[in-house]
C-alpha cells in the first residue's frame, strides 16, 4: 500500500493546524511504514480518518457507542473502512484494549480534563507505547479559561477558576480541570513520557471577533502557527498540546 502525505487541507483551519504540523512531521519521519495509531476518545473521527485516508491504521477508542458508530460510517464514506477498527472504553481502561508496547503513535486529545484519573490514563497510554513511540496529548488551558470569564464580565467565575487547585469554576463547569503547561509536563513526565514539545492551539483564534477571523483566515493561520510555541502567547492559548516520547 502507497503512503501518502495527510491531506494539506487538514492543515488549512487555524483551530487545528499546530497540532496537524506536529503529527506531520512526526509521520514524514518514517514515510515508508504504516503506523499503528492509537486515538483515545478520538470519537467520530476527526484525526483518525485522515490518519487512515495517509495509510495508517487507526484504532479509535471511545465510551460513546454513538460516536463509534459515526466514526465507522464516516471512515466506509471516506474508503478507509479497513483502516480503522472503533473500540468502546473510557481511557483508563486503555491497557485492556490495546497490547502493551504495539504503538507507534497515541493521541489522547480532550481527555485528561474529563476523566476520573488522568494519572492512570497517561500511565495506559505509556504502556502501549512503544518504545521510541510518541504521544500526542491535547489539554484545556487554564489562563485561557480565566481570561475568557472576566472579559466576558463573569469576574466570580474567573476569581473561582483562579483560585481552585484544578482550574475549574463550580459544580457547574463543563471541565473537571485545566492545565498550565507546567503541570501537563510533571503529569506526563511522571509517567516516563519525555516531553519534547509544548505548543498553545487556539491562541489567537478564540479572541478574535468572526468577521476578523473570517476576514483572511490565512493571516490568522500563520500567526496562530507563529505563536503556537512562544511564551507568554503559548500559555494563554484555550488548549495545550504537548508531544511526548516513550525514551528507548
Amino acid at each position: 500500500m502507497e503512503l501518502t502525505h495527510i491531506p494539506a487541507g487538514q492543515a488549512a483551519g487555524p483551530r487545528t493546524a499546530v497540532v496537524w504540523s506536529v503529527l506531520r512531521h512526526e509521520l514524514d519521519r518514517q514515510p515508508d511504514r504504516s503506523l499503528t495509531v492509537v486515538d483515545v476518545g478520538g470519537g467520530t473521527g476527526g484525526f483518525a480518518v485522515p490518519l487512515a485516508e495517509a495509510g495508517h491504521q487507526v484504532t479509535v477508542v471511545d465510551a460513546s457507542p454513538d460516536a463509534l458508530a459515526a466514526l465507522t460510517r464516516r471512515a466506509a464514506d471516506a474508503g478507509v473502512g479497513d483502516r480503522i477498527t472503533a473500540a468502546q472504553g473510557d481511557g483508563d481502561a486503555l491497557g485492556e484494549l490495546i497490547a502493551p508496547a504495539s504503538a507507534d503513535l497515541v493521541l489522547c486529545h480532550a481527555v485528561l480534563e474529563v476523566v476520573d484519573e488522568p494519572a492512570r490514563v497517561v500511565e495506559s497510554l505509556a504502556t502501549v507505547l512503544r518504545p521510541g513511540g510518541a504521544a500526542s496529548v491535547l489539554v484545556a488551558g487554564r489562563a485561557a479559561a480565566v481570561l475568557a470569564r472576566a472579559v466576558n464580565g463573569h469576574l466570580d467565575l474567573a476569581a473561582a477558576l483562579l483560585a481552585d487547585p484544578q482550574g475549574t469554576a463550580g459544580a457547574r463547569d463543563t471541565l473537571r480541570r485545566r492545565y498550565d503547561a507546567d503541570r501537563a509536563v510533571d503529569l506526563l513526565t511522571a509517567a516516563g513520557l519525555r516531553v519534547e514539545q509544548t505548543h498553545g492551539v487556539r491562541v489567537l483564534s478564540d479572541l478574535l471577533p468572526a468577521a476578523v477571523a473570517e476576514g483572511d483566515p490565512q493571516a490568522l493561520l500563520a500567526l496562530e502557527l507563529a505563536v503556537a510555541a512562544q511564551p507568554p502567547y503559548r500559555d494563554l492559548a484555550t488548549q495545550l498540546h504537548l508531544f511526548a516520547r516513550r525514551p528507548l
